[in-house]
């Protein structure tokens, strides 16, 4: 279960959420699939720790995977909205594309209990729902993919496989949400700085490319 501090910051993420019951319903749906999975998960669960009947669940959506679904959405938004910000910004491949993995990481190791339930719980969506989600991923895919391509055309990366490298990068990034604990000893900027380092080393990037601050941490 997320500590006191994880769950307040958990909850402020999801201020677009409302009315602020169905927030709380989702937050405590967050906390619910990280924690035990969607399938061992019941809506009395949810309900429960929003301090809630399960009937009142119902009042604000009508399944379980309606939760996981809206959870999902945002969190694949924000996601691609970060890596496009950073993919469209000025400057070299090699800023551009240790911009956009600080960020991506940071944001998994800040949310790691959102991000958890956003990247290991896709197959628990239905057909429709997953058909869309996987339409966001392919387009983090593509931003990330853009940047790499642009960096060998400008003979920054040496890489004989982009589509390969893509996917070792976004799944070095996804992975942090596994294994990120807020109480260890590495801050959110701190893995997102270093990841950032050993994706332009994955990528053949000459030092003099790397922008200042990628230094392992």
């Amino acid at each position: 279960m997320s500590t006191p501090e994880e769950t307040s910051a958990e909850d402020a993420a999801w201020g677009e959420v409302t009315p602020e019951a169905a927030r709380r319903l989702l937050v405590a749906a967050v906390d619910a699939f990280a924690e035990r999975g969607y399938h061992a998960t019941t809506t009395r669960d949810i309900a429960g720790r929003a301090g809630m009947s399960p009937a009142a669940l119902y009042i604000h959506y009508k399944t379980k995977e309606e939760l996981l679904h809206r959870i999902s959405k945002i969190g694949h938004d924000r996601a691609l909205y970060l890596l496009e910000a950073e993919a469209d910004r000025d400057g070299t491949a090699a800023e551009r594309l240790a911009g956009a993995v600080r960020s991506f990481v940071r944001w998994h190791a800040e949310r790691h209990t959102t991000a958890r339930v956003v990247q290991y719980e896709l197959d628990a969506l239905g057909p429709e729902h997953r058909t869309e989600i996987v339409e966001l991923r392919r387009r983090s895919d593509a931003v990330v993919r853009r940047i790499i391509s642009e960096g060998v055309r400008a003979g920054e990366f040496d890489v004989p496989d982009v589509p390969g490298t893509t996917l070792a990068v976004l799944s070095l990034c996804i992975d942090v949400a596994r294994w990120f604990n807020a109480q260890g000893s590495r801050t959110p900027d701190e893995v997102g700085a270093l990841y950032a380092d050993l994706v332009l080393r994955m990528v053949g990037a000459p030092r003099r490319l790397q922008e200042p601050g990628t230094a392992q941490q």
